[in-house]
């Protein structure tokens, strides 16, 4: 999506929310359908969040209008942020939405840092943390208000003028990296060896070196080659306020960062081509930077990071637009001193005795537990031993005592008696006795003879 011009006079960013195009013709055509662009990131750590803000504030009437009137000391000194008080409830509840996401995001990325740090954190006091960020009410942590607008404004304008000034200190380290690597690498070899690699290296420098001529960036020279081999025109037509127009790719009236950027394109791929070993791309996006500034620093005379129409169409009468100086591409001279690359290779020893002794330090720690782990093993195989000794000598002794045998853990486990069978044989007797008066028949006695 598409900033409109109101926040691309603070942001200069080319992407976020829809843009209006500006009728040229006056009202009486159509409006042309809104355009929606491949989103570039600002670079910024709270881009996510400033561009939702922005699309959120877009969709309200009100605000959207006093944005088209803005100018860039409207953005600046806070008034524009007073208009907030004014939008929809809906628009205030998305807001508030956002900012308390935000402040989430926030603190789970300090809990991570306090943890990456074995900081302790269970009494941590959020608000005092999040004081670090700028863009932010930290002392509201559940509405945004005009405060939070404001800030977010003010930071982000801060930032993002300060984010090529970074961007050109990070290639620095980068080329310094790269060198740092190359001594190391050649330090590793025989001297038969490094003298190969050393040739061999300083021809691939000659060759990335044997390039066409590079025209300054802006200059006539250069439009002209856009114009011809880019847009297909003839280059006798060649017409500034055509020229700018055809560029002007989302039809807002000025040209961004972004759109200059990519009207450098041919010049740098005159230097630059990604198949070949001895050419960096990352030198071309940096190549591509200085011509953006270089460009920015000679026409947006307002210092809007925009280009208008009238800027563009001054800067063509100017001498330098037809005689420019020849442009010194990177190749020409050192990003850095030998002093600043004796002082980044002591910063890297630095680090890399801080991460050795850290290296150390978890090593020990890691031996530490193994032995405590060991330690811990034999005890409880000690525990283990000293239980099933202990539960033999209450089996004997209830043995010995005539008592049920323990279970594991001290029950007593009974056993069912077993009962011999007695002799079937010995009882019959007894049973045919009992049973003898009721079957036996006494017969009455005789007479006996007598005895004289």
């Amino acid at each position: 999506m598409k900033l409109n011009p109101g926040w691309l006079l603070l942001l200069s960013i080319s992407a976020g929310v829809w843009s209006v195009p500006i009728d040229r013709n006056g009202g009486n055509q159509e409006p042309k359908e809104e355009v929606q662009e491949e989103n570039m990131d600002t670079g910024l750590y709270y881009d996510r969040y400033l561009r939702e803000v922005i699309e959120v504030l877009e969709t309200d009437p009100h605000f959207r209008e006093k944005l088209q009137t803005a100018n860039t000391e409207d953005i600046k000194n806070g008034r524009l942020s007073k208009e907030l008080d004014l939008v929809g409830h809906h628009v205030r509840t998305r807001l508030d939405e956002l900012k308390r996401q935000e402040v989430s995001r926030l603190r789970m990325l300090l809990k991570a840092k306090l943890d990456s740090t074995n900081t302790q954190s269970l009494q941590m006091d959020h608000t005092s943390l999040l004081k670090q960020f700028e863009h932010l009410d930290p002392h509201n942590q559940n509405t945004f208000e005009a405060k939070d607008l404001e800030l977010l404004i003010s930071t982000a304008t801060k930032d993002l003028e300060n984010y090529d000034a970074e961007r050109h200190e990070e290639f620095k380290r980068y080329e310094m990296l790269k060198e740092h690597e190359r001594r190391e690498y050649l330090k590793g070899l025989d001297q038969e060896k490094r003298e190969k690699e050393e040739k061999r290296m300083q021809e691939l420098k000659e060759k990335h070196r044997q390039h066409p001529k590079v025209n300054a960036p802006g200059s006539v020279a250069q439009l002209r080659e856009v114009w011809e081999e880019t847009d297909g025109l003839d280059p006798q037509e060649f017409n500034p306020k055509t020229f700018f127009k055809l560029h002007d790719t989302n039809e807002d009236g000025v040209l961004d960062e972004q759109e200059l950027e990519a009207l450098f394109t041919k010049e740098l791929e005159k230097v630059y081509d990604p198949k070949n070993e001895e050419d960096d791309m990352m030198e071309m996006e940096e190549e591509r930077l200085r011509m953006r500034e270089h460009v920015m620093k000679n026409v947006d005379t307002n210092k809007d990071r925009l280009v208008s129409l009238e800027e563009f169409l001054r800067s063509t009468e100017k001498r330098e637009f037809n005689n420019p100086r020849e442009w010194e591409t990177l190749d020409t001279k050192p990003v850095y001193t030998e002093d600043e690359l004796q002082r980044f290779e002591a910063e890297l020893r630095d680090k890399e005795e801080e991460l050795k002794r850290r290296a150390e330090t978890l090593r020990q720690e890691q031996e530490l537990l193994n032995e405590r782990g060991k330690a811990l093993e034999a005890q409880k195989r000690e525990y283990q031993q000293a239980v099933l000794e202990m539960s033999q000598r209450q089996k004997e002794q209830q043995a010995a005592d005539g008592q049920p045998p323990a279970g594991p853990n001290g029950e007593l486990q009974f056993q069912p008696q077993t009962h011999e069978p007695e002799d079937k044989e010995a009882k019959a007797p007894v049973e045919h006795e009992a049973d003898a008066p009721n079957h036996l028949e006494v017969e009455p006695p005789q007479n006996l003879p007598s005895h004289t």
